[in-house]
């Protein structure tokens, strides 16, 4: 099930090689569709789109093999097909993302506290480095990251350790049935159903409240469904408007995201309501908060001066210092981030083994620089 590509393997190699021998930057990109997530993007183009298409594709196995530039409506058109999809639910942004970038970014939508993250279902990869070694993983064990499931190290990396020329994903098939119930509650209540119900043998694949309201999709066996509408209650919403709401949440075009500064908040699902100013929203079962505030996009940039920025930067900081308070960790997902960056700040030790990695796979530091840490 090879789709030839336009361009090869080896052609890539020598742009990377190049770039490696003059230590000139390369900027990694697919689709663009996620050029706003993480710091500034820097480096000469090196456009993997061309290098695309569906190497290889078993559904028996549940596994599909694909080339970093393949774009993710062909790879869901493809599993569709055969009534199987990916579980971790990707969001595409109002485009249409490259595989590359789907696990270069390691982002899963509202099905991922159930059913897993994105790399859980990364198999394998296939990484071209600074040098133009071709490293497969995991066939070919390298010494000085041996322990690491490098596979799955890659995914969330953004591309700052090599080009992902290809991914083995795991499939899953279709659920049977699937309902969504709707709850009218507040915030706090809602955490508490939530995780409740997930210490229930109960078939939840989504779980999420916003502005009074609390949501949660059921997938499985029809028979199993129906059973945990009868013992959950709450008002059956039509699959039109559900599919809507969940996929609003997926592709992050629920009005919420339109605000000009949006923090990410990755906590554990117990914690409480978390006193932020803004508009929430959770998801995961409580184990994802979204903080928006500041109006649209259009709003901050007729509001971009010292006063607003100095306000954005406290709140920022209110929100790492809950976060941190929680277990957890707060991304700045766009807006004014603070000084420390978008990112959460890493652990000296952990940081350590960041530069280590980077060191071993990108000596020169050409791929992504400073995407994910500043000065990495």
């Amino acid at each position: 099930m090879d789709t030839a590509s336009n361009v090869t393997l080896s052609e890539l190699r020598e742009r990377v090689t190049a770039a490696h021998n003059e230590q000139r930057s390369l900027r990694l990109r697919g689709a663009g569709t996620k050029d706003f997530y993480g710091e500034a993007i820097e480096g000469e183009l090196l456009d993997l789109r061309p290098y695309r298409g569906i190497v290889d594709y078993e559904p028996s196995e549940l596994v599909i093999t694909a080339r970093c530039g393949t774009p993710l409506s062909e790879i869901e058109a493809a599993l569709k097909h055969r009534g199987q999809f990916l579980a971790f639910e990707p969001p595409a942004f109002k485009g249409d993302p490259t595989i590359g970038g789907v696990i270069a970014s390691g982002l899963s939508g509202p099905r991922r506290m159930y059913a897993g993250a994105a790399r859980d279902f990364v198999l394998g990869v296939t990484l071209l480095d600074a040098r133009g070694e071709i490293l497969r993983f995991g066939g070919q064990v390298m010494k000085n990251v041996a322990g690491f499931d490098v596979s799955r190290l890659l995914c969330g990396s953004l591309g700052i350790l090599g080009v992902i020329t290809e991914v083995s994903l795991k499939v899953l098939p279709q659920p049977r049935a699937e309902e969504t119930l709707r709850f009218e509650m507040p915030a706090q209540q809602a955490l508490e159903a939530f995780n409740r119900w997930s210490g229930q043998p109960l078939p939840l694949s989504g779980a999420a409240w916003c502005n009074g309201l609390a949501w949660v999709r059921l997938s499985g066996a029809a028979s199993a469904v129906r059973a945990a509408h009868a013992r959950m209650g709450g008002e059956r919403i039509d699959p039109t408007p559900a599919a809507h709401w969940w996929n609003a949440l997926r592709h992050h075009t629920h009005p919420i995201f339109t605000n000009s500064t949006v923090w990410r908040l990755s906590v554990p699902d117990t914690t409480p309501t978390m006193d932020l100013p803004g508009h929430p929203l959770i998801d995961w079962g409580g184990a994802l908060r979204w903080y928006a505030y500041g109006g649209t996009a259009d709003a901050l940039i007729a509001r971009d001066d010292a006063r607003y920025s100095a306000a954005a930067a406290n709140e920022g900081a209110r929100a790492r210092e809950l976060a941190t308070a929680a277990g957890g960790t707060a991304l700045c997902w766009h807006g004014h981030a603070p000084p420390t960056g978008r990112f959460h700040p890493l652990q000296p030790a952990v940081a350590s083994l960041h530069r280590r990695l980077k060191q071993h796979f990108d000596p020169h530091g050409i791929f992504n620089p400073g995407r994910m840490i500043p000065g990495l």
